[in-house]
């Protein structure tokens, strides 16, 4: 049976009062549109269709080939919507996923028993239902004397013994893609809103004798819709305890899920421990038996095994096994540390290679610079790598000592054991093995000190006259 999908993606999104498209807002990380044709996909979608309206070309722009698509100039309701995809898959045989783009919480898995359930009972359409205790503003889901569903109304168009229905639309269904697309063509917009309803070929259908399932998910969730900010924060909430409840059975510590905040995209190794305040964004990817938090911040980094960082910055950088972050440190773009380095106290490092071993413990910026094995690096320490104009490299070599409160005034090189003395400015490289000290001879001015405080003092009292 080949499987397709058609995704529901054209409406404006007013509700969200944003300059953003609606689907493209994201959810944990991710576009609400991209978990939705993930999920799809997951459930083993071999073609996947996007109906784009509002914002069509940042919708492609994010989606890329993932989708095909088509645009739905006028939004004349979701029966509309759907029947745009006809021109590519109307004359398709098997089964199609029809799903809105704001529900990023449908599971996949949710999906394969609802396709399970629509295949083994013949049906024409099956529907993803939930039962609420409250369900103003959902269409009921009327199911008939065989337990199948009936008819779908919509809530403005409710009776009140409809209205009192609780099971309800969540707006997924899973149709035979011929039989789907021949209904459609019956559709009319003779409603309360004059708008072409989907949910009308499920009436179609019964009235030609064909079979309507309902699959109800125990998991009232995968019914959300974001249509505002409030979704979308209920939505966020949602995903992310799903998210963290998944690692927790994966082996990994989390001290506080309530306070941390892992994205979709992110892997975490077993046996290790996140600490409260912990956020781990994009596709980052942290070993086995590493210490995480509090308070790092973690974007498109990997982390090797048994690595730390707390109350540091980590952004598309690597750190190696065993190596330390922090606390107070900050690792920018291309950074990446081998095994065993130490990063320190109000340390920013950019652009900057630190084979093994290597340390910079407190106070210092390298950036744009290659530094050996069992390198130290001083407290105050500084790559100048940039003149206003260029950028340029520092590179240090295995076994280095750069003292404290140095500059390194690149481009430079400072070679393998060499030794730069505390409080040097470098302008030239350092030969292997060799000692360098660029600084001025100290000089001692006796009682020059009250000489200075006197003119100073006499200064202040002649302007404040």
């Amino acid at each position: 049976m080949k499987i397709m999908a058609i995704v529901l993606a054209a409406g404006q999104g007013k509700r969200m009062k944003s300059k953003l498209y609606k689907v493209l807002h994201p959810v944990c990380g991710k576009p609400m549109v991209g978990h939705v044709v993930d999920v799809v996909k997951e459930a083993s979608s071999e073609r996947t269709v996007v109906i784009v309206g509002h914002g069509a070309e940042s919708v492609k722009s994010y989606l890329g080939d993932a989708a095909e698509y088509v645009l739905q100039e006028q939004q004349l309701g979701t029966g509309h919507a759907v029947r745009q995809a006809e021109a590519l898959l109307g004359g398709e045989e098997g089964t199609t996923i029809v799903i809105c783009g704001d529900t990023p919480l449908v599971k996949a898995s949710t999906i394969t028993s609802m396709l399970e359930l629509h295949t083994s009972s013949g049906a024409a359409a099956t529907v993803l239902t939930a039962s609420f205790g409250e369900p103003a503003g959902y269409g009921r889901i009327i199911r008939g004397e065989d337990g199948g569903v009936q008819r779908i109304v919509e809530q403005k168009d409710c009776s009140p013994a409809e209205a009192a229905v609780k099971e309800i639309n969540t707006g997924t269904y899973c149709f035979d893609n011929c039989k789907l697309f021949d209904a459609l063509a019956k559709v009319t917009s003779n409603n309360a809103q004059g708008e072409y309803y989907l949910t009308d070929v499920i009436g179609i259908f019964r009235e030609a004798g064909q079979s309507v399932q309902g699959y109800c998910t125990s998991d009232l969730t995968e019914a959300i819709g974001v249509n505002d900010r409030v979704a979308l924060a209920e939505a966020e909430g949602y995903m992310r305890a799903r998210i963290n409840r998944g690692h927790l059975v994966g082996g990994v510590t989390i001290i506080d899920p309530a306070s941390t905040y892992i994205e979709a995209g992110v892997q975490i190794g077993a046996d290790t421990v996140l600490y409260p305040g912990t956020v781990l964004r994009g596709n980052t990817v942290i070993g086995e038996d590493c210490v995480i938090g509090p308070q790092a911040d973690i974007t498109d980094s990997e982390l090797g095994r048994g690595a730390a960082v707390k109350y540091s910055v980590v952004a598309d950088s690597v750190v190696g096994e065993e190596s330390t972050v922090g606390p107070y440190a900050n690792l920018r773009p291309g950074s990446k540390l081998g095994r065993g380095c130490k990063i320190g106290d109000f340390v920013e490092l950019k652009n900057a290679t630190l084979d093994d071993g290597s340390k910079v413990s407190h106070l210092s910026y390298v950036g744009d610079a290659k530094v050996g094995k069992d390198v130290n690096i001083g407290c105050g320490a500084i790559t100048v790598n940039y003149d206003g104009f260029n950028k340029a490299v520092t590179e240090i070599g295995d076994n280095a000592f750069v003292g404290s409160n140095v500059n390194l005034i690149a481009p430079v090189k400072i070679g393998e054991g060499a030794y730069v003395v505390a409080g040097s400015t470098i302008t030239h490289d350092v030969p292997a093995g060799d000692l360098s000290i660029a600084r001025e001879r100290q000089v001692n001015k006796p009682g020059y000190a009250e000489k200075i405080r006197s003119r100073a003092k006499a200064k202040k009292e002649r302007s404040q006259k």
